[in-house]
């Protein structure tokens, strides 16, 4: 079994960062990740608020750079998902695949996921012209119409990014104003490539062997529109990825780990950090903000164990 200071859990931003602190305190660090470093940061396009970066960044960028740092001060990153999490403060054990680590404390960064529509043809046509990632498919609508879901940051900085492939972009949002910052409305609002479906939600996405159009329904009027398109983006919240440790740690409805200020849970020994705690705002630069606290905390909460 190795043993290490400190394990954490997700490799985006938040996890990364936490690492990056923890290895230059001189921690014995390891973080865990099921699928690749950089979490949704790393499929994000454009990254324009994220400090430092006067033109912006591209997300695989920026969390390539993370993880480099915290790899440079001696941070192991392990490929493998969470089986099972026990022990308490001061050994704590992970199994993650073929993976046993005991750990004096543990950060939970394992961020969240896109919440699926669920509305009929969505499961059927996912990957045939659903998606939930522009980044990763946008080169696959080069001039095609597509539309996109959703009215918040996620959405509307993904629709201007899918303009520069698509011939039409069409955002369908359920209110009939859109809830992002006021420079990306800005973008899109202008854009002659975009169109707008106010007070508009999707009931149905329909095609052959790939989707074809998605039916539409003004929440107001009743009124139904085809609307033909040959892919869609859905950008309509997230779940947290904290189904691992929903009978360990205290929640919220929603699943999202609850944390005091210095992000420690309800378990001592316990953090959390990033998209998978409540809280306000969810940003890399929130994430990493976290990253650091639970960091510091830990560091803390090891010196008095």
């Amino acid at each position: 079994m190795q043993e290490h200071d400190v394990i954490i859990i997700g490799a985006g931003p938040a996890g990364l960062t936490a690492a990056l602190y923890c290895s230059r305190a001189g921690l014995n660090t390891v973080v865990i990740e099921k699928l690749a470093p950089g979490g949704q940061a790393a499929t994000t396009a454009q990254v324009d608020n994220y400090p430092g970066f006067p033109g912006g960044v591209m997300g695989p960028e920026l969390t390539q750079r993370m993880e480099e740092q915290a790899r440079s001060f001696g941070t192991e990153i392990v490929m493998a998902e969470i089986d099972s999490i026990g022990g308490q403060a001061g050994s704590f054990s992970v199994v993650a695949g073929s993976e046993q680590l005991q750990g004096k404390a543990i950060i939970l960064a394992s961020g969240a996921r896109e919440r699926p529509l669920g509305v009929p043809g969505e499961k059927e046509f996912r990957g045939r012209g659903v998606s939930y990632c522009a980044t990763c498919d946008a080169a696959f609508f080069r001039d095609q119409k597509v539309a996109v879901i959703g009215g918040g940051d996620a959405a509307v900085e993904e629709a201007v990014y899918l303009t520069k492939f698509a011939s039409k972009v069409s955002l369908i949002h359920r209110r009939d104003a859109l809830r992002a910052s006021k420079a990306l409305q800005n973008q899109a609002l202008d854009h002659p490539k975009m169109e707008f479906y106010w007070d508009c939600v999707v009931t149905s996405m329909n095609g052959d062997q790939r989707l074809e159009q998605v039916q539409i329904e003004n929440v107001k009027t009743g009124e139904k529109t085809r609307l033909e398109v040959n892919g869609v983006f859905i950008y309509v919240g997230y779940l947290p990825n904290t189904e691992f440790v929903r009978d360990l740690i205290e929640t919220d409805d929603a699943g999202y780990i609850l944390t005091k200020e210095d992000m420690s849970t309800s378990v001592p020994g316990i953090f959390a950090a990033g998209d998978a705690r409540a809280k306000y705002l969810r940003q890399v630069v929130t994430a990493a903000g976290d990253g650091a606290v639970a960091a510091v905390a830990v560091e803390r909460f090891l010196d008095h164990l």
